[in-house]
């Protein structure tokens, strides 16, 4: 049986951690969720971002089916679920790939990337965008580690999106 390929939780102090950090942001994530901060269009981006490098199939159809009620075309719902950014709005743009090296870096960025993006978008955004990325690490990790577990209690048949 090949080794399960995506990101999960190894430790229940991971999933303590990033619960622990939107503990302490509770009010950004109402306002976040609210769309006082961010609107609902750059949250599902940001989000599908993320996703895309975590590989969570939850997610990903969840956040593709919200992208639609949102109004995204159907070529830049496609575009986002590879990891390309040319379709969304320019001004997001920067957000979306600071998304995907959060993703990448496993929630812990360059402080240089951090940085762009607060001077970018000012503290309050910077941190509704930290914010959305943490909520949706969760559902992808949270995702990837059940179906890390149907994968191994089935020796690989099941838990997988793989043919």
């Amino acid at each position: 049986m090949k080794p399960f390929q995506r990101r999960t939780y190894h430790r229940p102090s991971q999933l303590l951690r990033d619960i622990s950090i939107l503990a302490r942001r509770r009010s950004q994530m109402r306002n976040l969720m609210n769309g006082e901060t961010l609107s609902a269009a750059f949250r599902e981006r940001l989000m599908l971002a993320v996703t895309e490098v975590n590989q969570c199939r939850y997610c990903a159809y969840y956040h593709a089916k919200q992208a639609l009620v949102e109004g995204f075309s159907e070529n830049e719902l496609q575009a986002l679920t590879r990891g390309e950014f040319d379709n969304s709005p320019a001004q997001e743009r920067p957000a979306l790939l600071y998304a995907q090296h959060w993703a990448e870096a496993d929630g812990i960025p360059d402080e240089e990337a951090r940085a762009r993006i607060v001077q970018l978008y000012g503290a309050e955004t910077a941190n509704a965008i930290d914010t959305a990325l943490r909520v949706i690490r969760i559902g992808n990790l949270m995702g990837n580690t059940w179906d890390s577990l149907l994968y191994r209690v089935s020796l690989g048949r099941w838990g997988t999106t793989e043919a």
